[in-house]
């Protein structure tokens, strides 16, 4: 069974795990992971747990988390839950990659900054006071 985690949950989790590392209080966390999980997503892993019950699921995870890094959390959740039969997927931005959505967006931006350049090439080539050769010779031949 496959369980899907948003980028909003993972930065969830991550925020949690963060302020449970700065302040050492593990039930607030405990709450927040939980909450980072649908309704329908806990009924199913409770369905799979041997204990059926996620809290104390989470509450063990917590035990043997090490308490010092967020993403160890998240790999451990994904260790634990695996065993238990549920693969849980996430959105591969939502993983540390905020870079590369900003990245994404500088490499929109350069490509609107070319459009903008061709665009200013075609004007110039087209502008009305930039006539062709050929007709500047024809218009000096009249005079």
């Amino acid at each position: 069974m496959e369980i899907y985690l948003d980028r909003r949950a993972i930065r969830q989790i991550r925020l949690a795990a963060q302020e449970s590392i700065e302040e050492g209080d593990t039930d607030s966390l405990r709450e927040e992971v939980l909450e980072a999980f649908s309704e329908e997503q806990v009924e199913e892993i409770e369905r799979r747990l041997d204990s059926g019950d996620f809290f104390e699921f989470l509450t063990d995870v917590l035990d043997e988390w090490g308490g010092d890094d967020a993403d160890e959390l998240l790999e451990l959740l994904e260790t634990q839950l695996a065993e238990a039969g549920i693969d849980v997927k996430t959105d591969a931005r939502a993983e540390g990659n905020e870079s590369t959505e900003e990245d994404d967006e500088d490499d929109d931006d350069e490509d609107d900054d070319d459009d903008a350049e061709g665009d200013a090439d075609e004007e110039e080539e087209d502008a009305p006071g930039d006539l062709d050769e050929d007709l500047d010779d024809a218009l000096l031949d009249d005079e």
